[in-house]
């Protein structure tokens, strides 16, 4: 991954482009107090701008993209460390899993922001498996620590128990993310300006919306065109407006379904939390109207945390996400050209990509809602 980043001529190339130029701006905006507003590609939570100052932290010695890459490494390597102590003597394969699967998405990891906040979920939900107040507490602060760097980690408390566990780990969440926002507010200008940007998003090529439409322009139903907006290449045309809409119909639908496994569960084991947190980022990932190949990451990182649990039923799940992130890396960077031209060999990666994901995330409510909710066939 480290030699590939370091060439970064694979496909399009320019994947490090983005810690290069925008992640360094984006400092350099920090230094000043604020965040980016002007920006329209800032689109992240406030927390978020911890990570991109991180490195200012090692740039007495590196440059600012050798030091996010060393500290995306340092993320990597507690993830491994916490699945590997997770593992023991359990005769299970979430660090293996872990390993193994994260370099299919090549080097882009290593030029997002992904892998810490898939740290911080990881290690939230494997701390939420002890059974003490103050493991139930650190768990929660840790995602609500997540959500406010990315927002998604904070579906890693969707399975905690009912009763103590829950109010202690939701309580400490919403603690942690209130007082991170206070102080951000305290020493920089205009924390919740992202929500401006996140508001108008469009349907991005990678979604599933995207690849709907990417079809109907290929079979001469739809007289749309591909624009960079918001730092990314989304679709414009008719009917883009209502897809986007039935994107967000669908999120809210997903957590209503969510709020209703919650409220119906009966069985809970020590993998349910696990299982029920892969299952949610999968649903949200699905009717998402953007689906970036970096998404793969977090879902990664999910299914190895399954993993470290004998008794998870994710397992399908984790092996159908395996190609999904190889076919992630196909369309970025490697053909990204054909991906965004919308010629047959992008439209099939995507198609597949987007299929294996809708499938995941069908399989994981199944058996979520099975395995807790079902009666026991007698």
């Amino acid at each position: 991954m480290l030699v590939l980043l370091a060439g970064d001529s694979l496909g399009i190339g320019g994947v490090g482009h983005e810690v290069q130029l925008l992640y360094r701006h984006w400092y350099g905006e920090f230094a000043h107090g604020a965040f980016p507003l002007a920006d329209p590609a800032w689109q992240y939570p406030p927390g978020a701008g911890l990570v991109i100052m991180a490195p200012g932290l090692l740039m007495p010695w590196l440059g600012y993209t050798q030091a996010f890459v060393a500290l995306t490494l340092l993320a990597d390597a507690a993830i491994t460390l916490g699945l590997a102590v997770a593992d023991r003597s359990r005769l299970t394969h979430g660090a293996w899993y872990w390993v193994c699967a994260l370099p299919l998405l090549l080097h882009l990891p290593l030029a997002r922001y992904d892998v810490q906040a898939t740290a911080l979920a990881v290690l939230a939900l494997l701390v939420l498996k002890g059974r003490s107040p103050a493991a139930h507490r650190l768990g929660g602060a840790l995602a609500g620590l997540g959500a406010m760097v990315k927002v998604w980690p904070a579906l890693a408390l969707i399975g905690t128990p009912r009763g103590r566990t829950t109010r202690e780990a939701w309580t400490a969440a919403a603690v942690t993310a209130a007082t991170l926002l206070a102080v951000l507010a305290l020493f920089f200008s205009g924390p919740l300006g992202f929500l401006r940007q996140q508001g108008a998003r469009g349907v991005q090529i990678e979604s599933p919306g995207g690849t709907v439409l990417a079809l109907a322009r290929s079979a001469g139903l739809w007289p749309g065109t591909v624009e960079v907006r918001y730092g990314a290449y989304e679709y414009v045309g008719p009917y883009v407006s209502t897809l986007g809409h039935l994107s967000l119909l669908l999120t809210v639908v997903a957590l209503l379904w969510l709020v209703l496994w919650r409220l119906r569960s009966r069985r809970w084991t020590g993998a349910t939390p696990l299982d029920a947190a892969l299952a949610a980022v999968l649903l949200f990932t699905v009717t998402s109207r953007v689906v970036s190949p970096q998404y793969l990451v977090w879902l990664l990182g999910l299914a190895a945390v399954c993993l470290t649990s004998r008794r998870t039923v994710m397992r399908p799940v984790a092996l159908l996400l395996l190609p999904a992130a190889a076919l992630s890396s196909l369309a970025y960077p490697v053909l990204y050209a054909d991906v965004v031209v919308g010629t047959p060999v992008g439209l099939a990666v995507m198609a597949l990509r987007n299929g294996l994901l809708l499938a995941a995330a069908a399989v994981a409510a199944r058996r979520l809602w099975t395995s807790t909710v079902a009666p026991v066939p007698e």
